[in-house]
Order: C-alpha cells, then sequence, then structure tokens
C-alpha cells in the first residue's frame, strides 16, 4: 500500500503527523527515501534491542568493526569504499567507513580490522585526502600492527607509469608495521567495476569469521545515524546510469590568435535531479569522431554492421566503436591484446620492455596503433582489446545559486601534431567540435568533498588558477555573491597573454566593480621578456599572502598538477619562511596544517 493511500485511521500517526510524512516523502527521490527507511529501521531496531536487554544500547560491549579507509580524488575510490560498506552490513557485520583525510592516524594502534581503497594520480602520488595518512605510515611514530587483518584494493589508470603506486606503498607499510594481508592487493584499471565487486566478496569472505566470532562473543552495537548528516543531495544519474543532457551553448573564449583554445560550454540538467556544490565536478561521456572510426574498420578490413557483444550487450562494431570503447588514450593493456589478436611480433615484443611501451604508447592514441599497425582481426577480437571508454571529469564553473538548472564547464581543447595529422583529445575535441546546440550528451555531477568553500562566509579565501583552473573559482565567486558573504576575496590568475588569453575578463571585472572579488593579481606569462607565473605574484604579494593565511584565509588551487601546484606549493613555502621566520621542516609543517584543518585544498590534473 502506498503511504499516500494510507488513512488515519490505519496509522499509529496523528493526522498532523501523517501528513507531514506525506509532505516529506513527496520531496524525496527513490534513493533518499531508501535511505530513510533504512534510517528508521536502524532506529527501531536499536531501540527494540535496548527494551529487550533492559539496557541502553551504548551499554552493550563493542566489538571491532572493519575499518574502511578511503582515498579519492574523483570519487571512484569513495564510491568503492562505499560498495564495500553495504556488501558488510548486509552480512550482518559491524563497519566504520572513514575519509583518510578525517582519520586520526593515532587511532590504528585500536583496529583489528583494516580495508582500504585508495587512488593514486600524477607520478605516483596519493590523492589529496590520503596525503597525512600515507606518510605517517612511513614515519617513526606508526605503530605495530602485529595481528590486524588488512586488505587493500587500488584504483588508478594504466596508461600512467606509476599505476597504483599509492595501493603498493599502503599494502606494503601496513604490512611492514605487522599486518596481514587477507586477500590479495587489488590494482584495478578505469574500468573496474566487475572487478571491484569480485574483490569485495573475496574480502568478506576472508574477513567474516573472525568478525562475527568478536562479533558473537562481544556483542556488536547497531548505531543509527543522525537524520542530520544524510547530507549533500544523492542523485539517481551516476557514473553508471548518466543523465542525457542537452548542450545549450559551446563558446571559444581565447582570442583568434591564442596558442590556446578554451571553450565556455553550457549544459542543460533540466527534467533532472542533479544537484552540485562549487567544487564538484561533471562527468562527461564523449563519442568518438566518427571519421576516424570509419577509417579504422575499413583499415581492418571489417565491417560497421557486424554484430559484437560487450558485456551483456549486443550491437554493432560501429556503434561500438564510437560510443562505448577507447580509441585515444593509450595504454599497455591494448597493445598486449592487440598484438596477441594479430599475431603482431613487433608488438608483442614490444609489450614485453615496459620501458620502451611506455615511450611508445605516450606518443600514440589507439587510432595510431592500429594505423601504424594493421593486422588481421575479428569484430570481436577488436572490440575485445579495448577497454570501455571512461568519462572524463570537468571541474564545475557555475554555481546553481546563480545558474539554477544548468552547468558551466571551461574545456581546453586538448590537440597536437603527430605522424602528419592533427589529434584531438577525445572529450575536448567532442565538446569544441563534434557538438552543436541541442546535441545530447550523457553526464553526471561528482562530488569533491576535499574542495569546498568556508562554511563561514566571513572568511577570507585566496584562489590560484591558471588557464582553465580558473572553472572553480568562478563558481567560488558566483557562490560568494549569491549568499551575500561578508569574507574577502583573492584570485591569482595566469595564461600566456592579455589580449588573447584573459579567460572570463568582463565577469571578473564585474566582480572586482562590486566588490565581490577584492584583489586580483595577475601573470600573463608572455607579455614581456621575462616569463612570469602565479607562483611570481604570490612571491611579490607575499606578506599579504601570509597575512591572510594568519587571519585564517582559506588557501586554493587548481591547475596542472605536474608543476603549477608543485611551483605554487614551493612559492607558499618561501613565504611561510620568509614572513614567518620558520626553517623549511618548519614550513612545510605549517602548510601540512593548514590541510589537516581543511584551509588548504588542491584540485589538480
Amino acid at each position: 500500500m502506498l503511504l499516500s493511500q494510507l488513512s488515519a485511521a490505519a496509522s499509529p500517526l496523528t493526522q498532523e503527523q501523517l501528513q507531514k510524512l506525506q509532505g516529506l516523502v513527496a520531496e524525496l527521490n527513490p534513493i533518499q527515501q531508501a535511505w530513510v527507511s533504512g534510517y528508521l529501521a536502524a532506529n527501531a531496531n536499536t531501540a527494540a534491542l535496548a527494551g529487550t536487554l533492559g539496557q541502553a544500547p551504548a551499554a552493550a560491549a563493542e566489538a571491532a568493526p572493519l575499518t574502511i579507509l578511503y582515498g579519492s580524488q574523483t570519487g571512484n575510490a569513495k564510491g568503492v569504499a562505499a560498495q564495500l560498506e553495504s556488501a558488510a552490513k548486509a552480512r550482518g557485520l559491524q563497519t566504520k567507513l572513514v575519509n583518510m583525510a578525517d582519520y586520526k592516524p593515532a587511532a590504528l594502534k585500536k583496529e583489528q580490522f583494516i580495508a582500504v581503497a585508495v587512488s593514486t594520480y600524477g607520478e605516483g602520488e596519493p590523492p589529496e585526502d590520503a596525503e597525512t595518512l600515507h606518510a605517517f605510515l612511513a614515519g617513526k611514530k606508526a605503530p605495530k600492527l602485529d595481528g590486524v587483518k588488512v586488505a587493500v584494493l587500488g584504483l588508478g589508470d594504466s596508461s600512467y607509469e606509476f599505476f597504483c603506486q599509492t595501493a603498493i606503498d599502503f599494502e606494503e607499510r601496513l604490512q611492514k608495521l605487522g599486518a596481514e594481508s587477507v586477500v590479495a592487493r587489488a590494482d584495478l584499471d578505469v574500468d573496474y567495476e566487475e572487478q571491484a565487486t569480485a574483490w569485495i566478496d573475496s574480502a568478506l569472505d576472508a574477513f567474516e569469521p573472525a568478525l562475527k566470532a568478536q562479533q558473537e562473543q562481544g556483542g556488536a552495537n547497531v548505531v543509527a545515524m543522525p537524520l542530520a548528516t544524510a547530507g549533500a543531495h544523492a542523485s539517481q544519474y551516476t557514473k553508471q546510469n548518466p543523465f542525457s543532457a542537452e548542450i545549450s551553448v559551446v563558446q571559444k573564449i581565447t582570442g583568434r590568435n591564442s596558442t590556446k583554445d578554451v571553450r565556455h560550454v553550457e549544459i542543460s540538467l533540466e527534467g533532472s535531479d542533479i544537484q552540485y556544490q562549487p567544487g564538484d565536478s561533471l562527468g562527461v561521456f564523449f563519442l568518438n569522431d566518427e571519421q576516424r572510426v570509419d577509417e579504422v574498420i575499413a583499415l581492418l578490413g571489417l565491417k560497421g554492421d557486424s554484430e559484437v557483444t560487450l558485456g551483456n550487450e549486443t550491437l554493432t562494431l560501429r556503434t561500438a566503436l564510437v560510443e562505448k570503447l577507447e580509441l585515444t588514450q593509450s595504454y599497455p593493456g591494448f597493445v598486449e591484446k592487440y598484438a596477441a589478436a594479430t599475431n603482431n611480433a613487433e608488438l608483442s615484443t614490444l609489450a614485453g620492455d615496459k620501458a620502451a611501451l611506455r615511450e611508445y604508447i605516450e606518443a600514440r592514441q589507439i587510432f595510431d596503433i592500429i594505423k601504424q599497425q594493421p593486422g588481421t582481426l575479428s569484430a570481436q577480437a577488436l572490440v575485445d582489446s579495448c577497454r570501455k571508454i571512461q568519462p572524463r571529469l570537468y571541474s564545475i564553473a557555475s554555481s546553481q545559486a546563480e545558474v539554477e538548472e544548468e552547468v558551466h564547464l571551461t574545456v581546453g581543447l586538448v590537440e597536437f601534431d603527430a605522424f602528419g595529422e592533427t589529434h584531438q583529445g577525445g572529450c575536448s575535441g567532442f565538446l569544441a567540435h563534434r557538438v552543436e546546440e541541442g546535441t545530447q550528451v550523457k553526464v553526471f555531477s561528482e562530488h569533491n568533498d576535499n574542495f569546498r568553500l568556508p562554511a563561514d562566509d566571513n572568511t577570507p579565501v585566496i584562489m590560484v588558477g591558471p588557464g582553465t583552473g580558473i572553472a572553480p573559482f568562478r563558481a567560488f565567486l558566483q557562490e560568494r555573491e549569491a549568499r551575500d558573504a561578508e569574507g574577502d576575496n583573492w584570485l591569482f590568475f595566469g595564461n600566456p597573454h592579455f589580449t588573447q588569453d584573459f579567460l572570463y575578463q568582463v565577469e571578473l571585472q564585474k566582480y572586482v566593480k562590486s566588490g565581490v572579488l577584492n584583489r586580483i593579481d595577475l601573470a600573463f606569462s608572455r607579455d614581456q621578456a621575462e616569463k612570469i607565473y602565479v607562483q611570481d605574484r604570490l612571491r611579490e604579494k607575499g606578506q599579504d599572502v601570509y597575512t591572510w593565511l594568519q587571519n585564517g584565509a582559506h588557501f586554493y588551487v587548481c591547475g596542472d598538477a605536474s608543476r603549477m601546484a608543485k611551483d605554487v606549493h614551493q612559492a607558499l613555502v618561501d613565504i611561510v619562511k620568509q614572513y614567518a621566520g620558520k626553517s623549511d621542516e618548519e614550513a612545510e609543517e605549517y602548510l601540512k596544517e593548514l590541510r589537516s584543518a581543511g584551509r588548504y585544498q588542491k584540485d589538480v590534473y
């Protein structure tokens, strides 16, 4: 029976309570309704248990839970950790799910069962929220973990050299401290969902006997989550179930003579329940270049209308190559499988030399590998050689407080010449050149709780976002204006040329004029003989930057991880050393404390 069909006579609720409940349920999506249902059931079970035992639930002896620690850069590791928690609870196991950024390392000595889900980015580096724990485990203060049972799952991208390095680090360091791995570590590539599910089952099979034995001896508590922690709205649209949205605007915002091609993209979310906050990202699924797909099919002597199987789906080869499979970003697994399918001795030899293979794929898209090494294989073998296309994540450049049922992106076109042809990035090429107004694109929002404006609107913020790194700060400024935030805002922006590359110039000037943007410092690197970057502007204003930090400012960086973010960090170290009279180690510790307090946040790629 539906809630709306219940009468006051059939319900133990008063008429007023029933009306309130019906009103609440009408505002919730199915996911939220399921959460509330689970909350109420847990709450009722806890109360019933207390009544049965004649005591408050808190008085029961507490067994050691399965502590699930996650470190996530884009949300994937967080999702796997939540999946592990859900599967463990379905088995009746007590769990504790914790973001590594919120975990007190000193609590390690109290743990008995630990599961780790962690991603890797850049040159084998831990995600932002895993940095502190990662460093602690390698330090002298890390406790002995003899008898502790652990399981580690890593997420990464085999396109990069240091694939799942952070997960490797965590397992090695935990084992060195005496912990015992109960299941083989999983190093999972971008197409990880099925393997993650299998690993979760294996890990729980290994953990369950000891966990249940402890629970039976000690009496595990059922702890109901307070309703207030429901937090952010959970959309029904996810990476596994994206929303088909409509492109409304694609506008080039760099000049005709710019060395960069940056597009401002506006997408309608009308008809969805997608909500996002400044600092979040948008996942975008793209279509491969149809002309290049047709070239590949012809080159291999295949037929586009041949039927192939992809998972549980049957579709034509051409549809699979255009819509479902990765054909731009190269990775070792493709070379290995394609070499075997085509009996290509040269590629097989290359696949056996990791260093040579890495150099080979770095210069080539998958389109290039096929074109340069054509062979004979079946349509299904080609499909089996490829991995599924993965959405690209873009920092959201808008606040819903201003744009409502829209989402804006700032997309830099990846474009380069190689082997006599112009190449483009898969998604950036799609958004810059292969969509138009009205094109449908599949999207989902990816929450990033590690890149958030201060809860207190009186808190000052410093934002460093050169190039397309300006995107989240456009959202920040829109949000701060909509909230009438009193806190000061200071932006550092850089790009090659003032006349060609000043992204969102008119908007930023408007914010300066209205007082929303209190300070702006610009670094146009190629407008003078000596190149000037945002880190140079930071050093120039070092005294004021340090004063702002001492007055409680939050510091944000968005953009290139490999160079810019490191150079900005070094500039901060130098500023703290100079104006606080600290040593290198003390300055690093000062910034580490800012990170731990959520006052130094990065969104880098």
